[in-house]
């Protein structure tokens, strides 16, 4: 657990990461080492008590510190994944339980249509209601040259990134209440991109787009839209980009800080973003990049 006396530099694992390769969607039980999600060290203060969320892309990764921090904070919580993430969502549902809070997993692919909308009305369903929207799911992948780009591979990261993220949020936004909040997971890769992550990087910028669009128009009605850009952080997505042992040996530390992030670190970010402390807080994007710039 760190505190305010805590040098950043040193907080979290300092090394580059061993040579591994996954499968997409990573998994976090292949992960090595073991990525942090606040389990042993998030504290919750009351901040989100009442409060209901469906979180994208909740079962590992960002989405899981999220989730934790959210169900410790008193929220009740709903998060969708991919069917053969089912090991990790459980996991995931467990810690938001074993917080005394109502875990929910709904399991299926956001390129669905039908499943990108359904997860709304099953969150509501099973929460009864929804407060707290966090558009979290992504995929990403290694691109050696901008002439080897895969349609495929390329429409997979489109339809993962924004148009299920769009038919996600179209679902939630006419029913939202005042006092709603929509948070995006964007990317230091929307301002600062890197060559092999172009089409990733394209869908990060739109996301920013959507998220300053949106925010225009739901502000009038109460609602809040903003988002949270990751720089280099160490979760299951990361073995699975297909990225070589050098590029994993040396991941993050080209951050001023000097390594790569843990989910952990990026938990009170969403926490203020779905809280009343950011409550004259919208169409902003936050940076959790160890000191890169956007």
């Amino acid at each position: 657990m760190t505190d305010s006396t805590t040098d950043p530099r040193h907080a979290h694992r300092e090394e580059g990461f061993p040579a591994q390769q996954q499968d997409q969607p990573g998994l976090t039980g292949l992960t090595l080492p073991t990525p942090d999600h606040g389990e042993a060290s998030y504290v919750g203060h009351g901040r989100l008590d009442g409060r209901r969320a469906l979180i994208t892309g909740g079962d590992s990764g960002i989405g899981r510190a999220a989730a934790i921090a959210f169900a410790r904070e008193g929220a009740d919580v709903a998060i969708a994944h991919l069917p053969e993430e089912q090991a990790d969502a459980d996991d995931t549902v467990r810690l938001i339980r074993d917080a005394g809070r109502t875990g929910v997993s709904l399991a299926g692919d956001l390129r669905n249509d039908e499943f990108a909308a359904a997860i709304v009305s099953h969150t509501r369903e099973a929460l009864g209601g929804l407060d707290v929207l966090v558009l979290n799911a992504g995929y990403q992948h290694d691109i050696d040259g901008f002439e080897s780009i895969d349609p495929d591979r390329m429409r997979r990261v489109f339809e993962t990134n924004l148009e299920g993220m769009l038919l996600t949020a179209r679902a939630a936004f006419p029913d939202l209440e005042p006092g709603a909040s929509i948070i995006v997971t964007s990317s230091v890769q929307a301002y600062n991109p890197s060559p092999g992550l172009i089409d990733y990087a394209m869908t990060k910028a739109a996301q920013v787009a959507f998220v300053q669009a949106l925010a225009e128009e739901a502000g009038p009605r109460g609602i809040r839209v903003n988002a949270v850009a990751p720089g280099p952080i160490w979760t299951p997505l990361i073995p699975a980009t297909g990225w070589d042992e050098e590029r994993l040996a040396t991941f993050g530390q080209d951050t001023p800080l000097g390594r790569a992030g843990q989910p952990a670190e990026l938990a009170g970010a969403y926490v203020y973003l779905a809280s009343a402390e950011s409550s004259y807080t919208s169409g902003i994007v936050l940076p959790v990049t160890g000191g890169k710039h956007l």
